[in-house]
């Protein structure tokens, strides 16, 4: 019989929230790089110098700042000592930072930079089809402004959320089996498992059927060889047996994954650990093979099961919006628009719309099926005929989102608007609100808000008023901590969303 989804806290939801925000929401407040510009004009050789008459001296000295101008630009300030720096910089704002040439300098200019209300010296380097580094081995930019927001993420993050990342290198490989790769990937991995099975078992039947053993009129006995094999079948058949019932995997399959430093676009969560992958370049490992995305530390803890072809199948859940509705060239990614129009279609009269579980199985096979085949997935009332599934894949879409709809950032701006006990500055605020968020939310969530204003005009018949489904979704469009249980604030925030929604999206963009 198939099992009916269910959560605490939201009856109608398949599964808890997979990917932890903390280092996302940490890095949100890191210091932004800042230029401090270069305001005299740099000395050229000594006046009086005719450019016949020019020393070599006075030549590599005007090479050197013109050189220095066109990789450092305006942030460039000439030959200057640490301590004139550290004058310059000792009112800046955090990420202020500036290129100089240390008087007794041999090959290198220094960048100092501003962190935590103290100034931080670098020497800095640059090589032609390389880029910018500090040394040879560490990450190469191609612009110092690349290389000094990285640098201050990464103080940031050392800093505020060295407990976290403790916490990450101290994981086992027990943590393996409730990681998001399986989380999101076990109905994948469990039918090419079931494949490659079948492969097996082919393989074996056609080598016995070419190679059938000579018929004896006696038993004969084992050698010491044909003793190993059946020691190690048998071991292997008892791992199996002792194997959990939720690796979709067999133990025998083994690959290595090809983990290759990367840098990621866009928002990306390590798939091992479910934190953030923080930071603008190279944050992390991806496995050229299957696409597997870690930290490089969770990586050494992957075991070796790399399955080539998941990397054709893993699909658009658990992926980031805003990296979605670029990789796809739309404003409302297909998932949530081709579920909102199948329950237009026949689910709007449907009591407890989005309120009542569709069956757990059938959502699974339902993101298969749009991992698989995309737009093109048959989501007819003919492959699909209980539309509760077509109302629970978009509410697992939205979940599963590293950043929900309503942002992180956003999120303060609507709860205070909410408060706000005045019908006509609440609506102010909440388009104020709106605009905060990113392109790619803020097309998606009118989307959706429009489209539950929708299911709640028919009440009468679906018992779905805005209250009811600001209760249902709440936990899935907001930014909400994972230990919050008292979302009142934030249902009637919700509620007030769907009620007014065209009259705040046209002042949000009239504005």
């Amino acid at each position: 019989m198939s099992k009916v989804a269910t959560l605490p806290g939201e009856p109608s939801s398949p599964v808890q929230k997979v990917w932890k925000p903390e280092l996302y929401k940490i890095q949100l407040d890191a210091p932004a790089p800042q230029p401090v510009r270069c305001q005299r004009t740099l000395p050229l050789p000594a006046a009086g110098s005719a450019v016949a008459v020019a020393t070599d001296a006075d030549v590599d000295a005007v090479e050197d700042k013109n050189q220095a101008m066109r990789l450092y630009g305006s942030e460039y300030h000439g030959v200057m000592g640490h301590l004139e720096a550290e004058q310059l910089l000792s009112n800046a704002s955090d990420g202020s930072y500036l290129v100089r040439r240390s008087p007794k300098s041999d090959g290198y200019y220094t960048l100092s930079v501003r962190f935590n209300k103290r100034t931080k010296h670098f020497k800095v380097f640059y090589k032609q089809g390389h880029g910018h580094y500090l040394r040879e081995q560490d990450k190469h930019y191609e612009t110092v402004h690349e290389m000094v927001a990285d640098g201050l993420i990464n103080f940031h993050m050392q800093l505020y959320a060295s407990p976290i990342i403790q916490q990450i290198n101290q994981q086992t490989k027990n943590c393996y089996q409730q990681s998001p790769y399986m989380t999101l990937n076990r109905r994948k991995l469990r039918a090419l498992s079931n494949e490659l099975g079948k492969g097996t078992v082919d393989n074996c039947d056609a080598v016995a059927t070419a190679a059938p053993a000579p018929a004896t009129a006696t038993a004969e006995i084992p050698s010491e060889n044909q003793q190993i094999d059946q020691q190690a079948t048998q071991q292997q058949q008892q791992q199996q047996q002792q194997l959990p019932a939720t690796d979709p995997m067999p133990l025998v399959y083994e690959k290595p994954h090809n983990f290759k430093v990367h840098t990621f676009k866009g928002l990306n969560w390590c798939e091992f650990c479910a934190n953030f992958l923080w930071g603008f370049t190279a944050q992390g490992v991806k496995c050229e093979a299957c696409g597997f995305m870690a930290h490089n530390k969770c990586s050494e803890l992957v075991p070796p099961k790399c399955v080539p072809d998941l990397k054709c199948i893993r699909g658009v859940f658990g992926t980031d919006l805003t990296t979605m509705v670029q990789l796809h060239q739309c404003s409302i990614p297909f998932v949530v628009r081709r579920c909102v129009e199948e329950v237009e279609a026949r689910g709007m009269l449907q009591e407890g719309i989005y309120r009542v579980s569709g069956f757990a199985d059938e959502i699974d096979a339902l993101k298969l099926a749009l991992d698989r085949d995309g737009d093109k997935t048959d989501m007819s009332e003919a492959a699909y005929g209980n539309v509760n599934v077509i109302a629970g894949t978009l509410k697992l879409y939205l979940r599963l989102l590293p950043v929900p709809l309503i942002t992180f950032q956003a999120y303060p701006s609507f709860m205070a608007a909410g408060r706000n006990a005045k019908p006509t500055e609440q609506l102010q605020l909440m388009a104020e609100a709106v605009r905060r968020l990113p392109p790619a939310h803020h097309s998606c969530l009118q989307y959706m808000l429009e489209h539950l204003k929708r299911v709640a005009s028919h009440y009468a018949v679906n018992k779905m008023n805005e209250h009811n489904l600001a209760t249902v979704f709440a936990p899935t469009l907001i930014a909400t901590p994972q230990h919050m249980t008292n979302l009142t604030e934030e249902i009637f925030m919700l509620s007030s969303l769907i009620t007014h929604c065209e009259t705040i999206f046209a002042s949000s963009s009239a504005s």
